[in-house]
C-alpha cells in the first residue's frame, strides 16, 4: 500500500488534472475547503495577517486555511484524500 504522502500527491494530481467540463461542479465553499486542506498539509498553520477587505479572494482563502489551524499535516492529507475519494465514488 502506498504511503500517505504518495496517496496525497496522487490525489492532488487528480484535482489538478480534473476536466473543467466534468460532471462534478465544486462550489466555492468546497474549493476553499480543498485549498485549506492542501495548504495545511503542505505548509502547516496559516501565517501572516488576514488580508484586507479590498482583496476578498485572498481573505476567503486565508480564513479557510485559518479554520483548519492546528490540524496535523497527516490529518490534512488524509482529509484531502478522503474528499477526492468521495468525489470519485460519486462521480466516477
Amino acid at each position: 500500500m502506498p504511503d500517505l504522502e504518495s496517496r496525497f500527491n496522487d490525489a492532488v494530481e487528480k484535482v489538478r488534472n480534473a476536466p473543467e467540463d466534468g460532471d462534478f461542479k465544486p462550489s466555492n465553499d468546497y474549493k476553499l475547503k480543498m485549498y485549506a486542506l492542501y495548504r495545511q498539509a503542505v505548509d502547516g498553520d496559516v501565517q501572516g495577517k488576514k488580508p484586507g477587505m479590498l482583496n476578498p479572494i485572498a481573505r476567503y482563502k486565508w480564513q479557510a486555511w485559518s479554520d483548519v489551524k492546528g490540524m496535523s499535516a497527516d490529518a490534512a492529507m488524509q482529509a484531502y484524500i478522503g474528499e477526492v475519494e468521495n468525489v470519485e465514488a460519486q462521480y466516477g
